[in-house]
C-alpha cells in the first residue's frame, strides 16, 4: 500500500514520540529533562537495568546505547510490536485520529478477507470454551485440573477450550453465525473430506488458541485425550492468517514481560508455556509443532538478546538442541546470543514444576550452558581421542562449525574457547601444536663454557624471516582459495600448517570445511571478505603464476607444493637458530656451534632451491615440472621420522 506525499509527516506532527515510547517503557525521571524533550529508560528492546535507552522528543527520534535499535515512532510501533510498516502506521493513525488513505482494491481485498478470517476463528473459541463449560467437556476439565492442576481461572485466561467428538458440531455452530463454507475450511477449523463433506478438524481435542504478535486469533492447537490417536498434538494448517514457521505461541504476552525484565524461555510446546507462565515465568514461548525456524529464531532474538532455551532432557530433547546449534551457528551476531537448560530425567518444565516447584525451575535456567558448550559437549561426548587420527578428525569437524560462524569477531572467540576446552581434555602434552621441522638435537657436546662472542654476532643468528613467511603462507592460502579441487590433496599439510595471524587462521578454517566447493572464492569473499582482500591483494599473491592462471590446477598444485616445501624448510632454520639463542648462555660454544651449521645447512638448502625453481614458469616449465613433481612424490612438506 503507498501512502500519499506528506502523510507521515503529518502522521509523525500529531504523535509525541515520547507517548508512544511511554506504553512501554518507565522514564528515569533523574536522567529525563521533559522541558527540553529529552527522555531517558532502560530500553523495551533488550533486557537491561541501566537506562540507555534515549528519547529525543524534538526530533522524534530514539536510540539505544546499548543494541544500537533507533528509529522514529512508526519504527518502534513496528519493532515493538512486531507489525508491518503499513500496520504500524495503521496504529499510529487510530491514536492520531488521522484518517488512513484509500486502499489499492487488492489489499483492501485481501485485508477484509483476514478480517472475516479472524471473525471465523474468534466464534470457534467462543464455541469450544462454551463447551468445556458443558458435561461433554468433563474429561476435558478433569484432565486440565488433575493432571495439569490448572483451575478455571488459568483456563479463561489462556481461552482453552473443547472440541466435543461430534465431529459437526462446530460446522454447525458456524453456519448458524452466517459463516460460509469455504470461510470455515479457510480459516483451518474445519476441513473437507474427500465425499465434499465438512468436518471439524480438532473434534475430540482440548483447544489451544494460537494468537499473533498483536494478540488477535490465528490459528489453533489441539490436544487429544485419547492414548491411540495418531497424534497427541495437532495444529491448524497453513493458511491466510497462519504461518507456523514465522509465528510462536504466547509471543505477545511474553514480549511484553521481557521488556520488563524477565527472563525470556523457549520451550517445546503448548503446556510448557502455559505452565511456565502460571509459575511466574511469564516471558515464555513456544515454536508450533514444529522445530525452530530461522524466522522464529529471529523473532526471539527481537524480543530477546540471550534467550534461553529450555529443553526436556530425553532424546528428543536433546536431538532439538542440536538442531537449534546448526540453525543458529551462522546466524550468530554480536549482542545475539542463546543459552540452554536441558531438565534432568527427562522432565519438561511442566513436570518439574509440579514435582518440585518454581525454584527447581529457576535453579535449572540458572545453571543454563552457552551454546558453544552444547557443540563442544556433542562433538566430545561419549568419544575416545586415544589416537592422532581421532584428534585430527575432532579438530576437522570443530574447524567446520566455526567456519559456518559468519561473524569474525564471534568466530574468534569460539575458537579461543574451542582450544580451552581442547586443553582441558587432552592436556597440555597434546594440546600443543605438532610444528614440523628439521631433526633437532639437544644434547652437550663439550665441557661447560660460554659462547664465543663470534658466535653471538654470526648472521646465522640474525636470520630474517617472519615477513617472508607470512608472504608464502599468504600465496598458499589463496592457491588453495582459487583452485579448491586441491584442497584434499594438500588438506594434511594446511591442517598442521602454523599460521601467522587471525586472518590467515580464519581463512585456513573456511577452506578446509569448504573443500571441493566451486564457489568457495565467493563464499569466503562474502563471509570474509577483509582477511580475503589482504591476501590477494598482495604484490608478491598476484604475480604469483596460480593466481593469474586459474584454469590450470596442475600449474597450482606444483607451485603449493613448492611453498609449502620452502616454508617448511625455512621456518625449520629460524627454529634452530631460535632454540640456540634461547640456550646460549649455558650451552657449550662446539654444541651450539653444531646446531648454527646445520641451520645454517638447511637454509643454504632452502636458498639454493629458490635459486633452481626462481625462474619464470612460463619459459622453463618442463624442467621445472620435473623438479617439482619429485617434491610432490616425495612429499617433502610432510615430517619425517627419524
Amino acid at each position: 500500500m503507498s501512502l500519499p506525499p506528506g502523510f507521515l509527516d503529518e502522521l509523525r506532527t500529531r504523535v509525541t514520540l515520547s507517548s508512544v515510547v511511554g506504553k512501554k517503557v518507565t522514564w528515569d525521571m533523574r536522567k529525563s529533562n521533559l522541558a527540553k524533550g529529552d527522555f531517558w529508560a532502560p530500553c523495551p528492546f533488550h533486557q537491561e537495568k541501566s537506562a540507555s535507552f534515549h528519547v529525543d522528543d524534538r526530533k522524534g527520534y530514539y536510540y539505544c546505547f546499548g543494541c544500537h535499535a533507533k528509529g522514529d515512532a512508526v519504527t518502534f510501533v513496528k519493532d515493538s510490536e512486531n507489525l508491518s510498516f503499513i500496520e504500524a502506521v495503521t496504529v499510529l493513525a487510530g491514536e492520531a485520529g488521522m484518517q488512513m488513505p484509500a486502499r489499492d482494491p487488492r489489499a483492501a481485498e485481501k485485508a477484509d478477507r483476514r478480517t472475516e478470517l479472524q471473525q471465523v476463528m474468534d466464534e470457534a473459541v467462543k464455541f469450544y470454551r462454551l463447551q468445556l463449560k458443558t458435561a461433554a467437556g468433563s474429561a476435558a476439565r478433569s484432565y486440565l485440573s488433575q493432571k495439569r492442576r490448572l483451575n478455571e481461572q488459568a483456563w479463561d485466561r489462556w481461552d482453552i477450550g473443547w472440541s466435543p467428538d461430534n465431529a459437526q458440531a462446530v460446522v454447525a455452530a458456524l453456519q448458524a453465525k452466517g459463516i460460509s463454507p469455504d470461510q470455515m475450511v479457510a480459516s483451518g477449523v474445519v476441513a473437507k473430506s474427500d465425499n465434499g463433506r465438512l468436518y471439524d478438524r480438532f473434534h475430540a481435542r482440548i483447544i489451544f488458541p494460537i494468537r499473533d504478535g498483536r494478540g488477535r486469533i490465528i490459528s489453533l492447537g489441539g490436544r487429544s485425550l485419547d492414548p491411540n490417536a495418531r497424534a497427541k498434538y495437532l495444529n491448524g494448517p497453513e493458511t491466510e492468517l497462519f504461518d507456523k514457521g514465522r509465528n510462536l505461541f504466547n509471543q505477545s504476552p511474553a514480549r511484553e514481560a521481557a521488556g520488563k525484565g524477565r527472563q525470556l524461555i523457549v520451550a517445546e510446546g503448548y503446556m510448557d508455556v502455559i505452565a511456565l507462565s502460571e509459575a511466574g515465568f511469564s516471558a515464555a514461548v513456544a515454536p508450533l509443532g514444529t522445530a525452530v525456524t530461522e524466522d522464529q529464531l529471529r523473532l526471539i532474538w527481537r524480543i530477546a538478546d540471550e534467550p534461553i532455551i529450555a529443553l526436556d532432557g530425553d532424546t528428543a530433547g536433546l536431538r532439538a538442541a542440536q538442531r537449534v546449534i546448526d540453525l543458529a551457528l551462522p546466524l550468530l551476531e554480536v549482542g545475539k546470543a542463546l543459552r540452554f537448560a536441558i531438565l534432568p530425567g527427562g522432565m519438561d518444565p511442566d513436570d518439574l514444576i509440579k514435582a518440585n516447584g518454581a525454584p527447581a525451575m529457576q535453579a535449572v535456567l540458572d545453571s543454563a550452558k552457552p551454546m558453544v558448550q552444547l557443540l563442544w559437549q556433542r562433538e566430545t561426548e561419549g568419544r575416545v581421542f586415544d589416537s592422532p587420527e581421532r584428534r585430527a578428525a575432532l579438530d576437522k569437524t570443530l574447524r567446520g562449525h566455526l567456519a559456518r560462524i559468519a561473524d569474525q569477531s564471534i568466530r574468534n572467540h569460539y575458537a579461543d574457547e574451542m582450544k580451552r576446552l581442547r586443553l582441558e581434555l587432552f592436556g597440555t602434552a597434546q594440546y600443543r601444536p605438532f610444528q614440523p621441522g628439521p631433526f633437532r638435537p639437544r644434547g652437550k657436546f663439550a665441557p661447560p663454557g660460554g659462547a664465543l662472542a663470534t658466535t653471538r654476532s654470526s648472521l646465522l643468528a640474525q636470520a630474517q624471516g617472519p615477513v617472508e613467511e607470512t608472504l608464502r603462507e599468504a600465496v598458499i592460502l589463496a592457491i588453495l582459495i582459487l583452485h579448491p579441487a586441491l584442497i584434499h590433496r594438500f588438506e594434511s599439510a594446511l591442517e598442521r600448517l602454523d599460521l601467522s595471524g587471525d586472518d590467515h587462521d580464519t581463512l585456513r578454517q573456511m577452506i578446509l570445511a569448504g573443500a571441493d566447493m566451486p564457489d568457495l572464492h565467493a563464499r569466503i569473499a562474502q563471509s570474509a571478505p577483509a582477511a580475503l582482500d589482504a591476501v590477494l591483494s598482495r604484490p608478491h599473491v598476484a604475480i604469483a603464476p596460480p593466481v593469474r592462471n586459474l584454469q590450470d590446477d596442475d600449474l597450482a598444485a606444483l607451485c603449493l607444493a613448492e611453498e609449502l616445501a620452502k616454508l617448511e624448510a625455512r621456518r625449520g632454520a629460524r627454529r634452530e637458530i631460535e632454540d640456540a639463542m634461547e640456550d646460549m648462555d649455558g650451552l657449550p660454544d662446539e654444541g651450539l656451534t653444531w646446531r648454527l651449521s646445520q641451520a645454517a645447512e638447511a637454509r643454504h638448502r632452502s636458498e639454493k632451491s629458490g635459486q633452481n625453481d626462481s625462474s619464470d614458469l612460463g619459459e622453463d616449465r618442463a624442467a621445472l615440472s620435473r623438479q617439482l613433481q619429485r617434491l610432490i612424490d616425495d612429499q617433502v612438506w610432510v615430517k619425517k621420522n627419524r
